[in-house]
């Protein structure tokens, strides 16, 4: 048994939709109405830890709300954010500060993002914070031909990280 599906079997994970593996951990009791911009009320926060293999990409897709990914073991992630104004960034998650790399990186909500991990035969174990508490109904995959047409400038990039 490889050392990721220890984690995976250890921490009780599940295929994500978009990708790699993942398991609800924190869900606060709390709970607000954020407003019109979501269908309902949230919790005040949620936590998943996330793992991804060298083997697959976490599809670009959104949130409305702000995204903490937090590094914990393996290999670095490099995080592809396309901003709401069409703005590429590209961040290192990992534990190597000397070489770019940060162990806590923010997505901003409304941004599309993609990840991949840099290493070949590896995989990396990250939590991911949301708030207000994630909910799928504000989950959305990226349509390749939808995504290409509002940012035909990153065209090569929407192309490597959709289905």
């Amino acid at each position: 048994m490889t050392i990721e599906e220890k984690i995976i079997e250890k921490l009780g994970l599940q295929l994500h939709p978009e990708a790699g593996y993942f398991k609800e951990t924190y869900r606060s009791k709390g709970e607000i109405n954020p407003g019109s911009a979501y269908n309902g009320t949230r919790n005040y926060s949620t936590c998943i830890y996330f793992l991804l293999t060298s083997g697959m990409f976490s599809a670009f897709h959104r949130i409305k709300q702000d995204e903490i990914w937090h590094f914990y073991e393996g290999s670095n992630i490099d995080l592809h954010i396309i901003s709401e104004t069409g703005q590429h960034s590209s961040k290192l998650i990992g534990r190597d500060l000397f070489k770019g790399e940060s162990p806590q990186v923010v997505v901003p909500g409304g941004s599309w993002f993609a990840a991949e991990v840099t290493t070949p035969n590896s995989f990396a174990l990250v939590g991911c914070t949301v708030a207000p508490g994630f909910d799928f109904s504000d989950f959305e995959l990226a349509q390749r031909n939808e995504l290409t047409s509002a940012f035909p400038q990153h065209r090569d990039l929407i192309a490597r990280f959709t289905r």
